[in-house]
Formats: C-alpha cells, structure tokens, sequence
C-alpha cells in the first residue's frame, strides 16, 4: 500500500517513524499526503455542497468552491477538523499510536510534539476514532470466545476505592469485555454489561457466521450454542487445551490489552474503554502488517468522523448534558 502513494518531489514514502517525522516535516509535502487521502481521484470536494469544483489557494493553503464559494481545508470532514495543529504534528502522532504495541500515554506523546497533556489526551481519543472497525463481516470457521474483567486489584485500593467497588468475588467492581476470535483473522471486542447467557449469546449469534466452530470457557453462560454452533467447552479448572478445544489465542490478546491498561494507561475511566478496545483491536488485527502499512491503513478512518471535546467529556452545553459517546462493538 505504502507504494501507491508518491508526492511530487518523488520521495519514498517513509517505513520508520523518524522518516515519518521528516517527511511530514515539509508542509506541502503533508498537505498533498492528507488531499491524496481525502480525494483520491485528485478532484476536491466541498464539504458542504458536495461539488468537486474547487480552486486551490496556495497563499492559504485552502480551497474554494466555485459554487458556494466557500473555503475549505483538508481537515474538513476528518477527525482533523477544527484542530489548530498541523499536519506535522498530527501525523506522527498518528504513526506512533498505531505503531506502538503497549500503546502511547498523553503525558509521553505531550513530551514527544511539544504540546500540552490536555491537548494530547485529546488527540488520542481522535486518533483512535479513526482506528474504530465497523465491519458487518462475521467471523467464521474456528472461533474462539471468551470474556475477561478490566480494573484495579481490592488489594491496591484505599478504603474509600474499596468500599466503593464492594464486596463480592474476582470481577466484582470490574468491567467485563467480551471477545471473540477468528484464529489466524481478527479479533471482535465489546464491552458488555454482564456475562449473563442472553449478552454473550447475543454478540456471538451478531458476529459469527451459523455453523462455525465456536470454542469457549466452561462458563454457564455459554450453554446452548450447540443449537446454532458447533460448540465446545474447555474447562480450565482441570485442562487448558484439549486438541484443538482452547481459547488461548483470546488469552494471548487479553496479555496485551491488560499490559497496555495497566502498564500504559493506568487508569481507564469506563465509559471510555471502548476508545482503548478499538486501539488495541485495530494493532491486532493489522499484525501482519508493516509500520507504514498499518499507518496507512489506518489514516483513511479519519475520514467523515468528528469527536469534539464536550462530547468527549460529557460536558454540559446550552443547558444540556452531553453523555461520552459510547462505542457498541467498538473498543474503550
């Protein structure tokens, strides 16, 4: 992929990330790289009439629609829009999240662009709007299919956080992801409300094709897939694989995603773990990719999507409270 898109001086497009930095360094060079991404076919289109006739600006960087004769950049319609950082900053940005296998924090890539905390905090969540995978494609063949609980140990928390989460077993207090796992595809995640048997059966009949094999834990919560799936259970309490009846390959994922919650993020509000799910998912599922591939791959997502910073935050607005979006199927 990285070989389609040439800029006029004809300088290879880069494959590390300190070619990524000087490439995206010269302003021309990065605002012909995102038209490339906007209008592939070279032709711009208004955001607001939806007319490819526009003259390009060169004195601001802009473009004009002969029609409406508005003005418009190529952050228009893009998680981009209305950011006052240039693409210098905004591109590297963007080639280190999805590079980065534990992932990146606000304070690291703060230090890394010379912007503020706040304004980094920011631009991941953007960043990882982009990498949201809304594919309808059901996983098929083997699946695997499992959940797993996000959140502190009672033994780290203070009397206040302890009595807070209450009383109650392992997951209690914690938010629960579910998983499923195409082997040798991608990995689909949600986070769910609970584990009860009408939810899991529920995410596994949306995503993934009638018929296929289905492996999972000996949770409850699975029985009765056999109607509809070629289920078996692996019960870890005496056995971790049987053939090949496991979910090893969820317990492999669930590795990484913990490493970067716990090692990375440190601490992951809940109505946001979907954004931190989708980050993760997406480096996942590009695994076989290379750095410039998956940056590629993933740039074209920032097209048609938009998060302002009160929605981000459920801030209230002209008197109305504005909830965190949340991201069914998608990851926190």
């Amino acid at each position: 992929m990285c070989e389609i898109i040439r800029m006029k001086d004809n300088i290879e497009f880069p494959e590390t990330l300190t070619g990524a930095i000087k490439y995206f360094a010269d302003a021309d060079t990065a605002l012909n790289f995102m038209a490339s991404v906007r209008w592939p076919d070279g032709k711009a289109c208004c955001p607001r009439c939806a007319k490819s006739n526009a003259a390009f600006l060169a004195t601001r960087k802009l473009w004009k629609c002969r029609d409406c004769q508005k003005q418009f950049s190529a952050k228009a319609g893009t998680i981009f829009e209305d950011s006052a950082l240039g693409f210098d900053k905004w591109l590297p940005a963007f080639w280190m999240i999805v590079n980065a296998k534990n992932g990146i924090s606000s304070c690291e890539l703060s230090r890394a662009l010379g912007v503020t905390q706040k304004t980094a905090w920011f631009m991941l969540h953007r960043i990882r709007l982009a990498m949201q995978n809304g594919t309808m494609e059901k996983l098929s063949g083997e699946v695997e299919a499992d959940e797993t609980y996000i959140g502190g140990k009672a033994r780290s928390m203070n009397n206040k956080q302890r009595s807070k989460r209450g009383r109650g077993t392992g997951g209690t207090g914690k938010e629960i992801v579910m998983g499923l796992l195409e082997r040798g595809g991608k990995v689909k995640l949600k986070h769910v409300a609970n584990a009860r048997r009408s939810i899991l059966h529920s995410e596994i009949r949306e995503n993934v094709e009638t018929g296929s094999q289905v492996f999972t834990d000996a949770l409850p919560s699975y029985n009765g897939l056999s109607k509809d799936y070629a289920h078996e259970a692996i019960d870890h309490a005496r056995e971790y694989v049987r053939g090949n009846v496991h979910t090893n390959g969820l317990e492999n994922f669930w590795s990484l995603l913990k490493r970067g919650i716990r090692g990375t993020y440190i601490s992951v509000e809940p109505f946001h773990l979907f954004r931190y799910l989708d980050e993760q998912a997406f480096r996942f599922n590009e695994r076989e990719n290379n750095d410039a591939g998956r940056f590629l791959k993933g740039i074209v997502g920032v097209i048609g999507k938009r998060l302002q910073y009160a929605k981000l935050i459920g801030e209230q607005v002209a008197g109305q409270l504005t909830t965190p979006a949340s991201g069914a199927g998608q990851a926190a």
